[in-house]
């Protein structure tokens, strides 16, 4: 371990009304199949479960999910039956981005949109969170902290179709 110890920055859930739809379509399907089964057969209100565990399944999921940004680090930590742990280091976030969508706004929510140089994990969707300003504010400090104590930059390479052209032509 190194002399400094990783220390947690901000650690928080996505809010459940990012599961606001799904949970509406799903309290339909249940009242239609209570109905159908009211005037059919009583053995069809059993399927009424399907819907019931399946928005139980989203909101357990989103309950699951949190997101952690450390003085090193974002982990993301998800997954109902197995748990499963996802990392980006700081100095790779390339980009922050806050979105405030009508719907969420309504809400005092927000998305924060980290682009990263991670390949496993380019783009981070942290969805409908609170005071979503000061978490980015403080990503964004905690990002460029940590690239000048590790001395690293971020540089984008990207060629020219001219670029292209030349190479292929020497070439030939």
């Amino acid at each position: 371990m190194s002399a400094e110890e990783e220390k947690i920055v901000w650690k928080g859930r996505s809010h459940q009304i990012v599961n606001f739809w799904p949970l509406v379509a799903s309290l339909l399907v249940i009242i239609l199949i209570c109905v159908a089964s009211y005037f059919w057969s009583g053995w069809l209100g059993f399927l009424a479960l399907v819907p019931f565990f399946y928005a139980g399944w989203l909101c357990l999921g989103t309950k699951l999910m949190v997101f952690e940004f450390t003085s090193e680090r974002l982990r993301i930590y998800e997954g109902i039956l197995n748990q499963k742990i996802n990392e980006v280091e700081l100095y790779r976030v390339k980009d922050t981005r806050l979105e405030k969508p009508f719907w969420l706004r309504i809400f005092g929510l927000s998305n924060i949109v980290l682009q990263t140089s991670d390949r496993s994990l380019p783009e981070v969707n942290i969805r409908a969170v609170r005071n979503g300003i000061e978490i980015r504010e403080k990503l964004r400090k905690q990002v460029e902290t940590l690239r000048d104590k590790k001395r690293v930059r971020e540089v984008d390479f990207e060629s020219s179709d001219s670029d292209a052209d030349g190479f292929e032509a020497g070439l030939v």
